[in-house]
């Protein structure tokens, strides 16, 4: 300490050297605590931004037409692949001419078929796990470690060191 004290002179002198290289630092290394602050900041205020657009929104003639169009391709999807197997039964010369048409559709567009599907569908579903409501924090304690069964390996493990736990459980 004697030592510090001859090169540095005096607490106070330490503590401003000390703070004078902490500035110095900043120049070339931003202060984190600075930025984390900052971008929460900027976080925050995007979202009250966001919140305040919708806070006295209410949904018009146009917004109910567009969410009635919005759930209606489950339903066709679902209706109408019943309808393909009850044509199937009617009338199943004219559904394998149909069905052999398809044999036509460029592999291509039925990738993108199945892009536009998987993706509405998960993003409905992404959607709807994003809304779900979170469990609640449960108010019971955890188990006691007693209430643990006993490990018949360990306890014998135990007893070979003489019964203590050597640092370890």
């Amino acid at each position: 300490m004697g030592l510090i004290r001859a090169i540095f002179g005096t607490p106070a002198a330490t503590q401003a050297i000390g703070e004078a290289v902490g500035r110095v630092a900043e120049v070339f290394v931003p202060n984190a605590t600075g930025k984390m602050q900052a971008a929460e900041a900027a976080y925050k205020a995007a979202i009250d931004e966001h919140g305040a657009e919708f806070q006295y929104a209410a949904p018009g003639r146009f917004d109910r037409i567009v969410n009635g169009l919005n759930r209606l391709p489950r339903p066709f999807l679902a209706f109408g692949t019943l309808g393909l197997f009850t044509y199937a039964m009617v009338d199943p010369v004219h559904f394998a001419e149909r069905m052999v048409g398809l044999n036509y559709v460029p592999e291509p567009l039925w990738w993108l078929l199945t892009a536009i599907v998987g993706f509405y569908f998960g993003a409905r579903e992404a959607h709807y796990f994003r809304a779900r409501p979170l469990p609640a924090a449960e108010a019971a304690p955890p188990p006691a470690p007693a209430a643990r069964p006993a490990n018949p390996a360990l306890e014998e493990l135990r007893q070979r060191r003489g019964g203590g736990h050597g640092g370890r459980p």
